[in-house]
């Protein structure tokens, strides 16, 4: 304490004894994608592009959607069956981004221009360079453009569907192989970065690339929830392989039960850039962006479902509401095309109803929301002396907080003392556990529940008369 000398009236600044909680960001995204170092070359086209003019002294042919570059090496010229038969170089404009071939010479009029090229993917990221975006012009500056490369082409479209479904920031890093996903990998890259709160890795679907993130999820942050992808094709002969899942099947399409991750099916089908044509997509990018539009706009503890995906043009497989009576139970969340829109019709964690209490994804993720928060928002209390001025200090601070969550609508209750309770006293602190340097507080919380299942009875009734 100061010592007073002169005096007057002297004011003094008092740092508050409560600190409030603040909520922590649940839509902030966290996206893997398998793009390796070198072109991946499945196939050389061969495509006719042009006709020969046989008049200007320079002849300038824009190759539109073809992925070329000056420096990428992999592109053919060919007059009929001729290789480069005039001097010719490549172009590129740096602000329509087209690519163009410029013939020294002519081509014979009527002459076939034809182009043979290899897919291929320039990037400046290095593998497990974790890349933040906030649009997708900054995904394009280190991951590039839609291209035809499978796996870059995949990414891309993820990237571009969190974006354009209400996303607003994210991570992106690269990867050769899936295989290269593994837990220690995951503890290098993601999980330093603290505020990842949604894990995707499109279109993977290797068992034990999915176990190492559910593990990353649930065992080492202990704060974030994984979306997981179908294959794009899942029917033997015209039948859906879902509908007949067998849990000790080790090809079985569906992931392993979690309360930490969820699975959606089937692919939706967008307009792809690079190729000009439609083609389909794994969903993953679209509903983590579905995730960050529910939680902006209402709440986590509203459920991801019943939402429009934004630039879906359709889908693989049509589901009926038989069909998915199948699926719901085992926590396939579906896509559907209800009266022309395509929503998400699902919203349970992978197992369904195995997961008892919590098997609904919006309960799972708003008790990770208040344990990060909580324990954000507690930092303060590490050190301090513990004794009942601080037990009483914690459960202040704890139900501000949980007040404040309960007005959101997230919490049941008509009043905070149905919604929840804290108890930090000494009965949870007895001196065993100060010994130890303990301070432990109970706290309990309930969540509300999706309406899943909305039912109207229906009944008629006989007219009643005055007499």
């Amino acid at each position: 304490m100061p010592e007073y000398l002169a005096p007057g009236v002297y004011v003094e600044e008092v740092p508050s004894l409560i600190k409030p909680i603040a909520p922590v960001s649940t839509s902030i995204a966290g996206f893997i994608g398998v793009v390796p170092n070198e072109p991946i070359v499945e196939e050389v086209k061969d495509q006719m592009i042009a006709t020969g003019d046989g008049e200007k002294t320079q002849f300038k042919l824009p190759l539109g959607s073809y992925p070329v570059k000056p420096d990428a090496g992999e592109y053919e010229i060919k007059i009929g069956d001729e290789i480069n038969p005039f001097e010719a170089r490549l172009e590129n404009n740096d602000e329509t981004k087209d690519s163009f071939v410029v013939f020294q010479q002519a081509p014979q009029a009527g002459a076939d221009i034809r182009g043979s090229y290899k897919r291929f993917f320039n990037s400046v990221v290095g593998v497990g360079e974790v890349k933040v975006c906030t649009n997708f012009t900054e995904f394009t500056k280190s991951f590039g453009e839609f291209t035809q490369d499978t796996g870059q082409n995949i990414l891309a479209h993820a990237v571009y569907g969190f974006f354009n479904n209400g996303g607003s920031r994210c991570y992106v890093m690269r990867v050769n192989a899936e295989n290269d996903i593994t837990e220690q990998f995951l503890e290098r890259t993601f999980e330093p970065i603290d505020e990842i709160a949604i894990v995707a890795a499109p279109g993977i679907l290797e068992s034990s690339v999915r176990a190492a993130i559910v593990t990353h999820c649930q065992q080492r942050t202990q704060d974030r929830f994984a979306i997981f992808d179908c294959p794009q094709v899942v029917e033997t002969n015209g039948l859906l392989d879902l509908l007949k899942l067998d849990r000790d099947n080790d090809n079985n399409v569906v992931p392993d039960y979690s309360d930490y991750a969820a699975f959606y099916f089937p692919w939706i089908e967008v307009f792809d850039p690079a190729t000009k044509t439609r083609k389909y997509v794994p969903p993953s990018g679209h509903i983590a962006g579905i995730y960050a539009r529910v939680d902006t706009a209402i709440g986590v503890h509203k459920a991801p479902a019943n939402e429009v995906i934004f630039g879906a043009l359709g889908l693989k497989y049509k589901i009926s509401k038989a069909q998915q009576t199948l699926l719901n139970p085992q926590g396939v969340n579906c896509i559907r095309d209800l009266n022309g829109n395509y929503l998400v019709w699902g919203a349970r964690t992978i197992g369904g109803d195995a997961n008892s209490d919590l098997k609904y994804i919006n309960v799972r993720r708003t008790l990770l929301f208040l344990r990060e928060s909580i324990d954000e928002g507690t930092q303060w209390v590490v050190f301090e002396p513990n004794t009942p001025n601080l037990w009483r200090r914690i459960t202040r601070n704890v139900s501000d907080f949980l007040t404040t969550v309960w007005r959101s609508g997230a919490l049941f209750g008509d009043t905070p003392e149905q919604a929840f309770y804290v108890k930090c006293d000494a009965e949870t602190n007895p001196p065993e556990e100060r010994e130890l340097g303990r301070v432990v507080t109970e706290i309990g919380v309930a969540i509300v529940r999706p309406a899943e299942f909305v039912i109207f009875r229906i009944s008629q009734i006989t007219p009643q008369t005055n007499s």
